[in-house]
């Protein structure tokens, strides 16, 4: 949706999709940064490994949780692919435990492409790096911003 004062023609939804994140501060000193992708059809689709889904089923429904430290370097990964078209997706989610090492930084997305891209991956889960990535800076910029001492009174 856009500004809803904009005006419109007559239309009908398709296909939504919602990509939501969440940043969370564990009580280990690190932080888990979850993803969650969901694509929805308004209509029946055939012809996938699983078959017929119905209007308002996912065609995809996939999470992807990055656990990092306070400078960003992923410490753990977890990607979930709860839905998907065909049955071969699932295949690539150990795959993504390659991201443990890397940092969220400069040429992050180029280095995941290289590493995750193509037949190693998945193009949505991929994608949802970038939200994730912002989400974790989001989550962990204030915390690591603030004075030493003042992160463990917020948790008292």
């Amino acid at each position: 949706m856009v500004n809803k004062s904009s005006p419109t023609v007559n239309r009908r939804l398709l296909h939504k999709r919602e990509v939501k994140c969440f940043g969370y501060e564990r009580y280990d000193g690190d932080f888990d940064i979850e993803g969650h992708l969901t694509d929805v059809k308004t209509y029946g689709v055939d012809g996938f490994d699983r078959g017929s889904m119905k209007p308002g089923e996912p065609v995809h429904d996939m999470w992807l949780r990055l656990t990092v430290d306070v400078n960003l370097k992923i410490k753990g990964s977890k990607a979930e692919i709860v839905w998907s078209p065909y049955n071969i997706c699932k295949v690539v989610e150990p795959n993504f435990n390659q991201l443990v090492g890397e940092v969220i930084g400069p040429g992050f997305t180029k280095r995941v492409r290289r590493r995750l891209g193509g037949t190693h991956g998945c193009t949505h889960l991929v994608e949802l790096l970038g939200p994730i990535a912002t989400t974790a800076f989001q989550t962990i910029y204030p915390k690591k911003s603030k004075p030493s001492g003042e992160v463990d009174k917020e948790r008292k």
